[in-house]
């Protein structure tokens, strides 16, 4: 069977302005690699016309299948379709069925108003097409094909191509391909990218199938494993065993294991350590300074975490500090609030104050402003009190003021893993 190279074009101008960002291009990519089909060049451009019809004569001349997302609308300036027909010489006639369901959406939405004469373009396609429909907009998609060449055209709107690549583009890509990409990701802290790399250099250095690609992220580093196979069964086979000789070496540096969806977004640190407080039934309270809530708020965002979480303070003056957490005034005078010796009593103080088993803090100097030569700007200390002991971690986070919050929260939270790790 023939490999099918795909090559992405996402049009519209306001993508070029930056005033839309585009998702599209990385949700098709991401489908198109899990059928073993290869994208090696994504393009934007703009709502013109002799620029669209160049990106295809330039993307076919490489690729079997381009795929378009956007411009499909009723509007002059939505072009897709008519230079997608005209680069392959078909002409555009009325596709009575889309035409009658777009009349049907029309009238469905906008009860008893006339429907603008120009839906009626979003319903002209050539003979040889076929026809996409969309169940969630007035814009069918299309199947144009010549010679061996191919262009699928897709909506703009997200919700819309999703529909309309999962119900008809993927059942009928599916006759090119008999292998299937799956991949599987694995996430680390307490190791950096260099010295991960070194430990399973002779792995990089020799790839086959699976293959194994190191990612740095903010304060941690993970690991994508990638397997060809012709099916769920055969993938899961290859995946098991490279997972395992990868934790053979640095398995006690691994935080969290699961599929693509742990590439994107923000670091799942927090659903591993809210998985271990409720599996362990251990309660937990929060007392913050300089994160204002962010350690709270991120736990929160585990389901379940309200069978553990008892309460979440942001005591950011000196008078709170000390009468919500008992903070003795002598210790601020003499140490100031940005101290070890302050972490540890908001730590103590909210964990007895609510009789839980675990106490954390936050306390430090998010800047810009506010920091000196003894305290400078980016120092924060955090603090765990559990089982009696409290730990103290001097850290000095740099970064601007969002981002010395947010390398907080995630320093505590990996510091309360370890520490439960332990019990």
């Amino acid at each position: 069977m023939k490999y099918l190279r795909a090559e992405l074009i996402s049009v519209g101008t306001e993508l070029l302005l930056g005033d839309i960002v585009n998702t599209n291009a990385q949700y098709i990519s991401k489908e198109l690699a899990a059928l073993g089909i290869g994208v090696f060049h994504q393009s934007t451009v703009g709502d013109n016309p002799q620029r669209l019809l160049e990106c295809f004569d330039e993307a076919l001349k490489r690729s079997d299948l381009v795929i378009t997302t956007g411009g499909l609308g009723p509007t002059k300036d939505d072009l897709t379709k008519e230079m997608a027909a005209e680069y392959f010489g078909q002409e555009m006639v009325l596709h009575e069925e889309s035409w009658e369901y777009i009349k049907e959406r029309c009238m469905k939405f906008a009860p008893g108003k006339p429907i603008p004469e120009n839906n009626k373009k979003q319903a002209m396609f050539p003979v040889e097409a076929t026809v996409l429909k969309n169940n969630n907009g007035t814009a069918p998609g299309a199947i144009f094909e010549k010679d061996g060449k191919r262009i699928i055209v897709l909506p703009g709107p997200p919700w819309e191509m999703k529909a309309m690549f999962n119900e008809s583009v993927r059942p009928f890509l599916q006759q090119f391909t008999d292998s299937m990409l799956v991949s599987r990701v694995l996430r680390f802290n307490g190791i950096g990218e260099s010295a991960l790399e070194l430990e399973i250099e002779d792995i990089l250095d020799n790839q086959t199938n699976p293959t194994v690609a190191l990612y740095a992220k903010e304060m941690e580093v993970l690991i994508r494993i990638t397997a060809k196979a012709k099916d769920d069964e055969e993938a899961k086979e290859l995946l098991d065993a490279k997972v395992a000789e990868i934790r053979e070496r640095v398995g006690k540096y691994i935080y969290a294991e699961g599929g693509e969806e742990l590439v994107d977004g923000d670091s799942k640190i927090e659903e591993t350590v809210a998985k271990m407080l409720v599996e362990k039934g251990l309660t937990i309270a929060t007392a913050e300074s300089c994160t204002g809530g962010l350690v709270a708020g991120t736990l929160i965002n585990y389901p379940g975490i309200s069978d553990v979480f008892l309460e979440g303070c942001v005591t950011y003056s000196n008078a709170a500090k000390v009468k919500r957490l008992g903070v003795s005034e002598e210790t601020l005078e003499n140490y100031g609030a940005v101290s070890p010796q302050t972490a540890t009593e908001m730590a103590e103080g909210i964990r007895k104050g609510l009789g839980a088993d675990i106490g954390l803090s936050t306390t430090g100097v998010a800047g810009p402003g506010g920091g000196t030569d003894e305290k400078p700007v980016g120092l924060v200390y955090t603090a765990i009190s559990i089982n009696g002991e409290t730990k103290v971690r001097k850290n000095n986070f740099r970064g601007d003021r969002q981002k010395v919050r947010r390398r907080a929260v995630r320093q505590i939270l990996i510091d309360l893993k370890s520490m439960l790790e332990e019990l």
